[in-house]
């Protein structure tokens, strides 16, 4: 029998590090994200194959069951990973992989982006093992879980870091001003994982936190474009003060007319572009190609 799983895609728009702390954090599931097919059958071996968004094979590996040990594989970094989450799975479910199966996994979109193949990955597990997905990330990728929300969330949310079980609370956030926000690749990768591994959890104080809630409550009560480029003009440089780092407008949208801000870790992956009807030429000279309008990337069916 045939089980398929479906999460979607994620980006922060408010909170990047400051929801390790705790902070509420506005974020959004995209409208793409990654699909896992099980097929189960009576041998003692789990096949799994990873496809990208062309439809390709990049990933393949058989394990023995129940031992989970790795028989063959494409790459076996990866396959120590995927071993490592399914281990846990099965330790908080020990009725999963009693038996073999054949499972396929299907990305939508360009698995560079960092619109979360791993958190849809772990998303989709849990939900296939029947397990805690927040805690299977905790021992796994690690990180604040708001794209784990994301993964099953129908439309934008407000987020706030509470272990295993966080508060989430669907919001509405469809700005009159949406057909001038553009979500801007920069044509590199940056990693999650190593952005929370270096970052010092201790410097968010209380009033830091409460200033980043202000600002996400703000932004979604915002019809204002001004006042929106405002908050995140605000944001960008009390990110920039905590990090000791420039605001990427400042290192190569100086020219910009309106506002870049960062998402997630910075520099790299998607910038927010709070702009006008030239926006997407402007990145586009600048050699930019990956250039998504807000009303394309963000799924919303709240």
């Amino acid at each position: 029998m045939l089980k398929p799983f479906y999460s979607h895609g994620k980006l922060l728009l408010t909170g990047e590090y400051a929801v390790l702390g705790g902070a509420k954090s506005l974020a959004i599931p995209c409208k793409k994200g990654q699909k896992l097919i099980v097929n189960d059958d009576d041998s003692e071996h789990l096949i799994w194959k990873s496809f990208d968004q062309n439809g390709l094979l990049w990933f393949e590996i058989k394990f023995k069951l129940p031992s989970l040990e790795i028989e063959e594989t494409t790459d076996f970094k990866v396959g120590l990973r995927l071993k490592k989450i399914l281990v846990f799975a099965k330790k908080r479910n020990s009725s999963f992989l009693n038996r073999g199966a054949q499972v396929e996994m299907y990305l939508e979109f360009d698995r560079k982006w960092g619109l979360g193949s791993s958190s849809t990955l772990i998303s989709n597990i849990a939900n296939w093992a029947n397990i805690n997905s927040y805690e299977l990330l905790e021992n796994s990728f690690g990180g604040s879980g708001y794209d784990l929300a994301c993964a099953q969330a129908s439309g934008p949310i407000c987020f706030t870091r509470n272990m295993y079980n966080p508060e989430i609370e669907n919001v509405s956030f469809n700005p009159p001003f949406s057909k001038q926000l553009f979500f801007v690749y920069l044509n590199k990768k940056q990693s999650s994982q190593k952005a929370i591994r270096t970052f010092e959890i201790d410097t968010l104080t209380k009033d830091f936190i409460n200033k980043i809630n202000k600002i996400t409550e703000d932004i979604i009560e915002c019809k204002s474009q001004e006042k929106f480029n405002f908050l995140l003009l605000k944001h960008e440089s009390l990110l920039a003060l905590l990090l000791n780092k420039t605001t990427v407008q400042k290192l190569y949208f100086k020219d910009f007319k309106g506002v870049v801000k960062s998402l997630g870790a910075w520099g790299g992956d998607f910038v927010l572009a709070s702009g006008n009807d030239t926006t997407v030429e402007y990145f586009k000279d600048k050699g930019f190609r990956t250039i998504i309008p807000f009303e394309k990337m963000i799924h919303n069916k709240h």
